[in-house]
């Protein structure tokens, strides 16, 4: 038993090490990439056309950045709600063994008042009952009670034994319990260093691209190729729509949906973002890592990194209603998913180069823009 966890504990130990130098890998060779732009861009700052495309080549580098975060947040997420489960199941371990523990010794006692009475009575010949009693009915009453003594004091036996039996295979599996809180403690340790390295690396290449951006010429022209990007999301997630039966929309429910996330709202849905763009969602400021919730039952129709919205969700919610979540550390779900009402999809973060941490959110009819204020209470 002992060689077989230790032999599994070694090849998930050498599963984490080699995945681990890949990721750093990754991490060395974004950093030389950037490294290599940076070059580039002192070089040719004051050319224009070569500034459009150092910004293209950076926005390409923080997407794969962003990414790399959302796999380490997720994998963080995930192994902080396997910990979760494997303390229940030890605590209730921990239970049963101390159960077992009382009802062993509650036996224990029994059986040895048991064995006592059966000593004082003496050993029971029942040839020389047989020949000393002269009533056949007292024979009879009396074989009978010690048969009933013989019986009891061997279910006894065979109950404490039943015991011993489970408690050290609840024993056994305390240790293997144990041993698998260990690993995932370690593995969360690792992939929370590699997180905070994805971050790192992710606000390097995140200054260089504002130090290239900053014109508002230049940030205008961003939002409407961000707005654009967004507009082929919504058409495809259109197109990708298959309402089901258990599936009724949003129109039911106008006004009685929570929203996806707690926090100060930034920005209203209309309001004026840069030139003639307006928000077509609204942007909610919240904690990086806060859970963020679907508000209606629906299949995830989108999950993936967009330019300037960073890490999004788009849920279908059927009779073409959708809702889309931006902005994300990580997603929680992929595409084809189904999510009930409250369930979380995703966490707050600063994708799509943000500096502040929130979460973007829409809600859609028929591809056209609805204010989620008609549909969240406050």
């Amino acid at each position: 038993m002992h060689k077989h966890v230790i032999a599994k504990a070694s090849i998930v130990a050498g599963f984490l090490i080699f995945s681990q130098t890949l990721l750093a890998s990754d991490l060395e060779r974004r950093q030389s990439e950037l490294k290599q732009i940076q070059q580039q861009i002192a070089a040719q700052q004051n050319d224009l056309q070569d500034s459009s495309k150092q910004r293209e080549k950076l926005l390409s580098l923080l997407k794969q950045d962003e990414q790399a975060i959302g796999t380490a947040a997720r994998q963080v997420t995930e192994t902080e709600s396997r910990l979760a489960d494997s303390q229940k199941k030890l605590m209730a371990l921990d239970q049963r063994e101390a159960d077992l523990a009382r009802l062993q010794k509650t036996q224990q006692q029994t059986l040895a008042k048991q064995l006592k009475s059966a000593f004082l009575a003496g050993n029971h010949d029942y040839t020389k009952l047989l020949l000393h009693q002269e009533d056949p009915a007292t024979v009879e009453r009396m074989l009978a009670y010690y048969d009933l003594l013989n019986k009891a004091r061997m279910d006894a036996i065979n109950e404490l034994k039943k015991t011993r039996e489970e408690l050290v295979a609840v024993q056994q599996q305390q240790q293997q319990e144990n041993d698998r809180l260990n690993q995932l403690a370690m593995d969360q340790r690792a992939q929370s260093a590699q997180l905070k390295q994805e971050q790192r690396q992710r606000q390097n290449t995140l200054s260089e691209l504002q130090r290239v951006i900053n014109s508002k010429a230049s940030d205008l022209e961003q939002l409407q190729i961000e707005e654009a990007s967004l507009k082929r999301v919504v058409d495809a997630a259109m197109k990708a729509m298959r309402d089901m039966p258990s599936m009724d929309g949003l129109g039911n429910v106008s006004g009685k949906l929570s929203w996806p996330t707690n926090g100060t709202m930034n920005s209203s849905f209309g309001s004026r973002r840069s030139g003639n763009v307006n928000w077509k969602g609204v942007m909610i400021g919240a904690a990086e890592g806060q859970p963020i919730k679907a508000i209606a039952p629906g299949k995830v129709i989108y999950a993936d990194w967009l330019r300037g919205f960073g890490l999004l969700l788009v849920v279908d919610h059927g009779k073409g209603y959708m809702s889309l979540y931006g902005h994300a550390q990580a997603l929680l779900k992929d595409v084809g998913d189904i999510v009930r009402k409250g369930e979380t999809v995703a966490l707050v973060g600063r994708s799509g180069g943000q500096s502040e941490p929130g979460l973007y959110f829409e809600i859609r009819h028929k591809g056209e823009a609805i204010d989620p204020a008609q549909y969240c209470r406050r």
